[in-house]
């Protein structure tokens, strides 16, 4: 136990102090950086998010690191153990819901979120945590910055939140090395990316939504189902169809490239 239980886990009368941590790396990295330097953690909070019944928001592998890696590990080796919050219905039922309020778009289904003000951030994942904060009263927030995240470091220096990326001078890249040296860097980050979040993320490059189409077919399946019925375009300037034409062509051009290029 590199924490002790006793650095983790103790009772007191001072407010909890908690971790909230989506397996990525700038989260766990914070985590075990204010640990490791001899901060108490109470626990962690992770907030799981549903596609649909079956299929969670996090790419396969990052799934399976989290239940079988991740928690277990901070657990173990950390004394930290992680409370899971959800939401009572999924990002197809949210989708599907029926828009009652007496505007223009009234009878219609919600479809796919807006980039500002977005429904699947505030209903999926800030309600759940709010309702667990309320429920588990004062604490004070472990968060995952990076020392070199300035815009962020500004808005979320404020009383009731430890930035220990940012205390230690920890950079984005520091907190891939933290994470690795502790076999605590998820298997999502492969190929290259550099960031974790939903599969279906509207907000996602296109680099990561090509990927998506190219080695996560069932996963693209789901979403171009919705794309069907969503009154909404997936992203501001095009829906999923149109992306999918066009990485279809570019994968097209690539295969003829390589083969004109062969002897």
């Amino acid at each position: 136990n590199r924490g002790g239980r006793g650095a983790c886990g103790a009772m007191s009368e001072e407010p909890k102090i908690l971790a909230s941590i989506s397996g990525g790396k700038d989260s766990l990295a914070a985590l075990i950086t204010h640990i490791e330097s001899g901060g108490r953690c109470d626990g962690a909070v992770y907030c799981r998010i549903m596609f649909d019944d079956e299929t969670s928001a996090e790419y396969p592998e990052h799934e399976d690191f989290l239940f079988n890696k991740c928690f277990p590990t901070l657990e173990r080796e950390y004394g930290v153990k992680t409370t899971i919050v959800q939401q009572s219905y999924t990002y197809v039922e949210r989708f599907n819901k029926v828009i009652t309020r007496n505007t223009k778009h009234k009878g219609r289904i919600y479809g796919f979120p807006f980039i500002r003000g977005p429904w699947c951030n505030s209903d999926l994942k800030l309600g759940p945590l709010r309702k667990f904060k309320k429920e588990t009263g004062e604490f004070i927030e472990i968060v995952g910055i990076a020392a070199d995240e300035t815009e962020r470091i500004a808005k979320k220096t404020v009383s009731g939140k430890i930035l220990p990326l940012v205390e230690h001078g920890i950079t984005e890249a520091g907190a891939f090395e933290v994470c690795r040296r502790r076999g605590l860097l998820s298997p999502g980050y492969c190929k290259g990316r550099a960031r974790l979040g939903c599969w279906f993320c509207h907000c996602q490059r296109i680099g990561e939504l090509k990927r998506l189409y190219y080695d996560y077919p069932q996963l693209w399946d789901k979403l171009a189902a919705l794309d069907r019925e969503s009154p909404t375009k997936f992203k501001p300037d095009g829906r999923l169809s149109d992306y999918a034409r066009r990485f279809s062509r570019e994968g097209l051009q690539m295969t003829l490239d390589s083969e004109g290029a062969s002897p």
